[in-house]
């Protein structure tokens, strides 16, 4: 994921580069206002910090909104109630008090992310990789023209990752969706279902591990 982070502070602004780089992002930052402004096109979602050197943030927000629909997350010091509903009303996707908690920060990107996806960018039914064949509605596997016996958990883990081919997807992502809130799931249910389904694939590469965040789906 392409994110623009707009924020003029220095240890703010790098703390939040550093921490999507981890977690296998793609952080590109920016100042001022007016940098965004010019350069919003092609990044995938925005952090703006409401107080900016330039112009307000709110300012630059309702700017934006009139040439693009970009989820954006304000993130900001701004904490009374009055701030919060101007940001939201004024076009933010989302809303967020300084300091963040990263991983929460994270997973907000990639809901907003998901929930302005255009209807034919939706991830296929059919994912090939090599001679790796995933049909998600059908809830097969094949690999080199083999069915590949899976159990139902192994192949929802399967599906969270090949519907997002070279998407980021972190452990708790994969443990939510898979298992869902009623179950607490822990680290190491995941880890013996991810064994499992990479031995049954013998395709190593495949799903790549990204240290302390999660999984990526494709070479």
């Amino acid at each position: 994921m392409r994110v623009a982070v707009v924020e003029d502070d220095d240890g703010v602004g790098d703390a939040l580069v550093d921490a999507l780089r981890a977690r296998a992002h793609t952080p590109e930052r920016m100042r001022r206002g007016d940098e965004l402004l010019l350069h919003h096109r092609g990044f995938d979602a925005v952090l703006l910090d409401l107080g900016l050197p330039d112009t307000d943030g709110l300012v630059i927000l309702r700017q934006l909104r009139a040439v693009s629909d970009i989820p954006v997350i304000i993130l900001t010091a701004r904490d009374d109630e009055r701030s919060v509903v101007r940001g939201l009303r004024t076009g933010a996707d989302d809303y967020l008090v300084k300091p963040p908690r990263l991983n929460e920060l994270v997973a907000r990107l990639e809901v907003v992310t998901r929930r302005r996806r255009p209807a034919d960018e939706q991830p296929p039914d059919v994912v090939v990789a090599g001679d790796v064949r995933v049909e998600l509605t059908a809830r097969t596997a094949t690999v080199a023209g083999e069915t590949v016996p899976l159990t139902s958990k192994e192949f929802e883990l399967l599906a969270a990752l090949a519907a997002r081919p070279g998407e980021a997807i972190s452990r708790q992502q994969l443990m939510d969706e898979i298992w869902g809130d009623a179950y607490v799931a822990i680290s190491r249910t995941l880890d013996v279902h991810m064994n499992g389904l990479r031995s049954k694939l013998n395709r190593p590469g495949l799903i790549s591990t990204i240290r302390g965040f999660g999984y990526r789906w494709g070479t």
